[in-house]
């Protein structure tokens, strides 16, 4: 039975989603940024991939922002990953889930990995199918796609998008020359979005990288890659397997990836649900201490010598005043007041993008004051112990806030990685040995927000 499609409402538009089947969890299914979920149903063999889906228990889909029938957005200013994260928890709770299985296919993956370590509390166990941390090559990812590789796929999708289904034959190759599948497959991408947007939105996902956040994903973990495709490699799954610290993987053989519901991926869904059977149908709520957040210090600069020079009095009125636009932009940012730090604050966020542009947004209201602060920040794991936090992100954060100037904002190259798409541009400042930090870490200084 074709379900029914609702809407919940985000603070950048509506978000479409479905729940069908029934069973003691609940599962939620992100899949790649192409999807229209009134048009799934019309192909069978995804509505039969589904239904299999819905035995396993209660399963949430929706469109991302900008695809399919969700709220469209401006090429210029994509949803970042932290919103797409924030697309999947305002589903959650429109159906009041408080905890779900969450499947990451393909593209899907690095969302459902950085929303597995952000709200550690709200992911029971976690399913990776051929998906990755990083997609592009790097002196420190050698199994990435080579830029000559990335360069030409790119052109493929602006030109062959919703027109021409040669992509088949990377992605899914025992669909890949039979007509039927060809025309649907064809006809749901122009469904999903125009090509424009998707070359755009594929150019964007290619540079994802989540590789910073797999150590603080603590729950069980099932990764399942093919043998033989070139698009989604094996080494994906494996470095994923290796980096994550409770998963287990399984290579599948074949090369069909995309989409996920062709006759050869009844294999995944039965691996699936061997992964969900070994594990209880439910979860004791227990607090969970530790978790991936965006962590961000403040300080005034030269606080010492303005207070000696306005005296008691006046340097008092500034400093309520600092305090009143720190505190009204944590608000509106979402972010978390730790402590005071002297003249300045610690807080943390949920997202990384979130955190840079409240700092910037603190540097240029203080300057109507009369006042600079320097600002650092860093994403990774924190232990949180009643109001306070600990960590090595804490300290880490605190030595890049150190290496600030006036009115700058430093972030350590894990920020960077996390934010691509969100409009935020750095200037590089080079690597440095941080005191106290084991290795040398690369900065970067923000140099404008949108």
């Amino acid at each position: 039975m074709r379900p029914q499609t609702t809407y919940v409402e985000s603070v950048d538009g509506y978000v479409a989603y479905q729940v069908f089947g029934e069973g003691p969890r609940d599962l939620l299914f992100v899949t790649n940024w192409s999807t229209n979920l009134d048009a799934m149903w019309d192909e069978p063999s995804l509505a039969h991939y589904f239904s299999r889906l819905g035995r396993l228990g209660r399963v949430m889909c929706f469109d991302k922002r900008g695809t399919g029938v969700s709220d469209p957005v401006s090429l210029r200013s994509l949803p970042t990953l932290e919103q797409w994260m924030d697309d999947a928890r305002l589903v959650l709770d429109a159906v009041g889930s408080k905890q779900a299985v969450v499947i990451g296919d393909t593209e899907g993956g690095p969302m459902a990995m950085l929303l597995a370590a952000t709200y550690p509390a709200r992911v029971r166990q976690l399913v990776l199918v051929n998906s990755y941390a990083r997609w592009l090559r790097a002196p420190d990812y050698p199994i990435g796609m080579p830029e000559s590789a990335h360069v030409i796929l790119l052109e493929r999708y602006s030109t062959w998008w919703g027109q021409d289904a040669r992509m088949l034959e990377v992605t899914a190759p025992t669909i890949a020359h039979d007509p039927r599948w060809q025309e649907w497959f064809l006809r749901y991408q122009r469904l999903a979005m125009p090509p424009g947007a998707a070359s755009t939105m594929y150019e964007w996902v290619t540079k994802l990288d989540v590789r910073a956040v797999l150590g603080a994903i603590s729950v069980p973990t099932l990764v399942l890659q093919r043998t033989d495709n070139v698009h989604y490699r094996p080494d994906f799954g494996r470095y994923l397997a290796e980096h994550l610290p409770a998963a287990t993987l399984h290579e599948l053989p074949g090369a069909d990836c995309y989409p996920f519901y062709t006759p050869q991926n009844d294999d995944v869904l039965r691996e699936v649900a061997q992964f969900l059977s070994a594990a209880p149908s439910t979860s004791p709520e227990i607090p969970t201490q530790r978790e991936l957040a965006t962590v961000l210090f403040t300080d005034v600069v030269g606080s010492t010598d303005l207070a000696a020079r306005l005296g008691d009095d006046r340097w008092l009125g500034l400093r309520a005043a600092h305090d009143e636009i720190v505190r009204r932009n944590l608000a509106a940012f979402r972010g978390r007041e730790v402590a005071t730090t002297g003249d300045g604050f610690l807080a943390t966020f949920d997202g990384p993008a979130r955190a840079l542009l409240c700092a910037a947004r603190i540097r240029d209201s203080m300057h109507l004051i009369g006042l600079e602060v320097r600002q650092g920040a860093h994403t990774g794991e924190i232990e949180r112990v009643g109001d306070d936090i600990g960590g090595i992100a804490v300290h880490l954060a605190a030595r890049v806030m150190a290496l600030a100037g006036p009115s700058e904002i430093l972030a350590s190259g894990t920020v960077t990685d996390l934010v691509v798409g969100s409009g935020i541009t750095f200037s590089d400042r080079g690597s440095h040995r941080l005191k106290g930090v084991p290795g040398s870490w690369k900065l970067y200084a923000v140099a404008g927000v949108p």
